[in-house]
């Protein structure tokens, strides 16, 4: 039995994941990054983002665009172009510094005035009852950021209301159930290899045409992002299911904006 409650190894669990076939489906694109897979993704998706394999609160993370002719990147609030692949490249490989990156497919994300928008779902193991999603809550980048982490600056916003304002609302009761319906089964699969894990944070976009995808899993999650909603009922949803396998939760969040919903 793995005894290991959470994995910092993003590659790992992508792999785990992507053993679904129904998860797969809702599971971007993911490679180890090189320049030839980089060049592949780029050419045939024409945006990706470039992550670090182990690491969080979106540090890191960067988003590449092929334009007509040069490649934009946004690196933080930092945005360069580059007018060749081997240019940029040559670059992107000094800034990683010979750490481990994974390239993912970029998603279209849905946006609330130009800014994009994820979702955090919380779902967490109960001792009696099982597993259970017991909060969802949306980001929205900040003005200048391709990342929507609350620590980078990112606005929280209840999940519905945001939902009904950029889907319509017969979509948003759609895919909170969509959310629900991945988050179990990814604690599922997680769970068959990890059976000691009991929480998890999932990342989930939507893209234009309403199709879910998660962008990653995270096996520590912070519940700050609830502690910024008008209603405080999923935060201690939150907090009563941790304190079930024994944990509690430093809840100083200094750096996310509470938004609106």
């Amino acid at each position: 039995m793995n005894k290991q409650t959470a994995i910092h190894n993003k590659w790992i669990k992508t792999r785990i994941m992507n053993r679904s076939a129904s998860l797969a489906a809702h599971i971007p694109t993911t490679w180890l990054l090189s320049e030839e897979a980089m060049k592949r993704m780029l050419d045939s998706r024409g945006m990706v983002y470039v992550k670090p394999v182990t690491g969080s609160l979106g540090i890191g993370v960067m988003k590449i665009e092929k334009l007509r002719g040069s490649w934009l990147v946004q690196d933080g609030r930092t945005r360069s172009f580059y007018s060749s692949y081997k240019a940029l490249y040559k670059w992107l490989r000094k800034r990683i510094n010979g750490k481990p990156y994974m390239v993912q497919r970029g998603i279209r994300m849905l946006k609330d005035q130009g800014r994009p928008i994820d979702f955090r779902v919380m779902i967490q193991k109960g001792r009696k009852n099982g597993w259970k999603v017991t909060g969802v809550a949306a980001r929205v980048a900040h003005p200048r950021l391709a990342v929507t982490n609350g620590s980078q600056g990112g606005s929280i916003h209840g999940a519905r209301s945001i939902l009904k304002r950029t889907a319509g609302s017969d979509n948003a009761s759609r895919l909170l159930k969509k959310f629900n319906y991945l988050a179990h089964l990814t604690a599922r699969e997680l769970g068959n290899v990890y059976p000691r894990m009991q929480e998890l944070g999932l990342d989930i976009a939507v893209d234009d045409n309403h199709r879910s995808w998660i962008l990653e899993v995270n096996t520590k999650p912070d519940p700050c992002p609830f502690t910024k909603l008008d209603d405080t009922s999923m935060l201690r949803e939150i907090v009563r299911y941790a304190r079930g396998y024994g944990k509690t939760y430093e809840l100083k969040c200094m750096k996310a904006r509470k938004g609106g919903g």
